[in-house]
């Protein structure tokens, strides 16, 4: 997936400072970090695989936008294919740095487990016999808090310039999580279509295609 996410990068965003950001997020943890701690993706490399599936699903929507308005073929424009790629690949970036792994006993019921177990391991509970064990586990520890959307901005914006409806796009992507920001969110939604099929893209990825891999998503 850090393959796709590259060369979709190089294909589309051209404007000055790309390259020193992709070249940022190569240093980063960006392509092995997870999406979530434990819901969507919480896997190594579930990020870059998250921002491709809010990719693929953003230039699906912006694409049938454009088809309601015209009888032939869509052809997106240059400027649209950047848009979408920065938006969609680049959305979640405040991530970069904040998952750490730590261990965390827990209880397993797997058979096979449990029957190499000595005796005096094996537990029993309303659900079976189980045994206790160490895995490692992720944990969010944001060290630069700057808020989520807003933080995305904040480091993009540090090496190339964002337009404003690029900016706005990747800040309400989240819509509002708070109910001081449901005002905003939706004067963002109205003055910019970008930003509604982000969000859009963002709840599809997560709770469509990235729903199986994990068995459960939230």
């Amino acid at each position: 997936m850090k393959d796709q996410f590259i060369e979709i990068f190089n294909d589309h965003i051209k404007r000055p400072g790309a390259d020193a950001l992709l070249a940022w997020l190569e240093k980063s943890d960006f392509f092995t970090a997870p999406a979530s701690t434990r819901f969507h993706l919480s896997e190594p490399g579930g990020l870059v695989k998250h921002s491709v599936h809010v990719y693929e699903r953003l230039r699906e929507l912006y694409s049938n936008e454009l088809a309601r308005d015209t009888d032939g073929p869509v052809i997106l424009s240059d400027e649209d294919e950047e848009k979408i790629a920065i938006c969609g690949l680049l959305h979640d970036i405040c991530k970069v740095g904040c998952y750490k792994q730590e261990p965390k006993n827990q209880k397993t019921y797997d058979p096979e487990k449990v029957k190499k177990a000595q005796k005096w391991q094996v537990k029993h509970d309303d659900l079976g016999d189980f045994i206790w064990e160490t895995v490692m586990v992720y944990k969010f520890d944001e060290d630069f808090v700057y808020g989520h959307g807003e933080k995305s901005v904040y480091i993009a914006s540090a090496y190339m310039k964002l337009t404003r409806e690029e900016a706005v796009a990747i800040r309400f992507h989240m819509a509002a999580w708070q109910d001081g920001e449901k005002q905003n969110a939706g004067k963002a939604f109205e003055r910019y279509s970008l930003a509604v099929m982000l969000h859009i893209a963002d709840l599809q990825a997560t709770y469509l295609d990235e729903a199986d891999q994990n068995g459960k998503n939230g």
